[in-house]
This record gives C-alpha cells, sequence and structure tokens, in this order.
C-alpha cells in the first residue's frame, strides 16, 4: 500500500511507536524497501521523566527495558556502574520492586533515584529519593506499585583523576590539528570541563 502511494500512520497508546517496542521491526522494513518514514513529534516519557528529575547533568544514558531473567539483568546493570550520564530505564508494574532491589545492588544506596509513573495520566506521580530508601518509599502504598515507570539513576562521579586523564586524551587528539586556543574550547565541549583549565592544561602539553 506504501508502494502504491498511500500514507500509512503507525499509532500506538503505549508511547512513541519503535521505542522500546517492536515497532522497529516495521521501520526497519519499511526503510529496507526504500520508503519514506517521517517521524510526528510526540510526548517522550524518557524525555518528560528527564526534565521533571532536577538532576543535573548535561548528558543522559537511555537503557530503556532491563532483561527480564535475573542474572541478565544484573550483567546489564554492572556494565552501567561507571556511566557518568544520567540512566533511564523503562520498567513495568510487575516487576518494578524486584528492578529496584537489583539497581540498589549494582549501584550502592547513595546515588539519587527517580521514580516517573504514569506520566501525563490522573494518578501521575514523579519521586525522588536516594537509592537506599527507594524499596521502602515503593511498598510504602501498594498504588505506588501500579503503572508504567519511567527510572533514572544519577551517573557515576567521576574523580579528579579521572577528568584529567580523559582531558589530556581529548587534547592529545585536538592537539595535533588544532591551536592551543581551538583544541581548549573544543575540548570543554567534549568534556564539560572548565575551558581555563583545559587552555592551562594544553599549555602544558604543548610545553609552552
Amino acid at each position: 500500500r506504501l508502494q502504491n502511494g498511500e500514507r500509512i500512520a503507525l499509532v500506538s497508546d503505549a508511547g512513541t511507536p519503535a521505542v522500546s517496542d517492536p515497532g522497529a521491526i516495521i521501520v526497519d522494513q519499511v526503510r529496507t524497501a526504500g520508503l519514506r518514514i517521517c517521524p510526528l513529534p510526540g510526548c517522550s516519557a524518557a524525555i518528560s521523566a528527564l526534565s521533571a528529575s532536577g538532576l543535573i547533568h548535561d548528558q543522559f544514558y537511555f537503557v530503556g527495558f532491563l532483561p527480564a531473567k535475573a542474572g541478565q539483568r544484573d550483567t546489564a546493570l554492572q556494565q552501567l556502574v561507571n556511566m557518568p550520564a544520567t540512566m533511564i530505564f523503562y520498567e513495568a508494574p510487575h516487576r518494578i520492586v524486584d528492578s529496584v532491589q537489583a539497581l540498589l545492588h549494582a549501584f550502592g544506596g547513595d546515588r539519587q533515584i527517580v521514580f516517573a509513573r504514569e506520566l501525563t495520566k490522573l494518578f501521575e506521580e514523579i519521586h525522588r529519593c536516594k537509592l537506599s530508601e527507594a524499596s521502602t518509599w515503593l511498598q510504602a502504598d501498594s498504588h505506588r506499585e501500579k503503572g508504567e515507570f519511567v527510572i533514572l539513576i544519577e551517573g557515576a562521579a567521576q574523580s579528579q583523576d579521572e577528568d584529567q586523564t580523559e582531558a589530556k586524551r581529548v587534547l592529545s587528539i585536538l592537539l595535533a590539528e588544532l591551536s592551543v586556543k581551538q583544541a581548549a574550547t573544543l575540548a570543554a565541549q567534549i568534556t564539560g570541563q572548565k575551558k581555563n583549565a583545559l587552555y592551562q592544561l594544553a599549555l602544558e602539553m604543548k610545553g609552552e
């Protein structure tokens, strides 16, 4: 029907199609056939939750749904332990308690977690606390275990040594092609570190 010139909409009642649902299979097949895909802007639960979280970071990493099996879930979380960006998960109500326990085990109790439940719906609820307090809050009211969840986890804090190592790595690449000033400016945009400090570090690396 598409090849005959018709316009067909892919619509979902559970969020944006092709984001953590099988809609991606349809999109892939349409693209493979050489046909045009036109996204229509709409509400994104991940972005809505991020905007209301108050977690201060200029990067985020969308994880989506974790594996259903405990072993696979734990393995997936271990790969995210050192992720510096805010992490965004989707979760179903029947798995939320187990998933929160797994998050606590993987990331420890000090990181901030945000529960964004039933976004844009009648019983919308957004709650932020430490991971050590998450299970207690969740189980204090049975209604809190209902609905569709977006979960946000604070990213890993980078030490000064890690920041310095990353800054040197980025600057070494940029200084091969750019001036000290240009390299420092771009490195600041890439790493999020202060431009003046990167400029001084670049001068030291150049031996100036």
